[in-house]
């Protein structure tokens, strides 16, 4: 394309229009460690949003600060819509924040910890409270059996421990 048609505007402003972070409807519940990763990125990002200010003549830079202060709006609006969940007193029912264990139909053990959204991390074995596995596992003891629904097929696991 010719030069012709291009907006030096356009240019210098490329990558800092970036659509906002969609934020859940849902109850924003956090057990404390959520609640202190939301605190350690709004502390690192902020401080990254400093150094990139100085930085207001490169392009790339201004590109990069327009992404961390988006996640910034991000994180603000979480941590002020932020529930700190206190962890049950009883290890006998599956709540929020539980690391629970279940067997599968092969009697395989795998374990999960129920957490809020931002915390989730299923490489750690940590599951949003509002995604299926956790739903199924909410309000249940030990002993009790449940189905997964997944879109891979149900499976049906059973709960062998619960602790906080």
């Amino acid at each position: 394309m010719s030069r012709g048609f291009v907006k030096e505007d356009d240019l210098e402003l490329a990558g800092t229009d970036l659509p906002e972070r969609p934020i859940s409807a849902l109850p924003n519940y956090v057990t404390t460690t959520g609640l202190q990763q939301l605190e350690q990125n709004a502390n690192v990002l902020s401080a990254e949003r400093l150094s990139l200010l100085n930085q207001k003549d490169d392009q790339v830079a201004m590109q990069k600060l327009a992404v961390v202060e988006r996640d910034l709006r991000y994180l603000s609006a979480r941590l002020k819509s932020a529930i700190l969940s206190a962890l049950p007193t009883s290890d006998e029912i599956v709540l929020f924040g539980a690391t629970v264990t279940v067997e599968d139909e092969a009697g395989e053990p795998h374990v999960f910890t129920i957490v809020g959204d931002d915390e989730a991390d299923i490489k750690l074995n940590k599951v949003s409270w509002s995604s299926p596995i956790a739903k199924a596992l909410i309000r249940q003891k030990v002993g009790d059996t449940v189905v997964w629904s997944r879109p891979a097929g149900n499976i049906t696991l059973e709960i062998t421990k619960i602790s906080y």
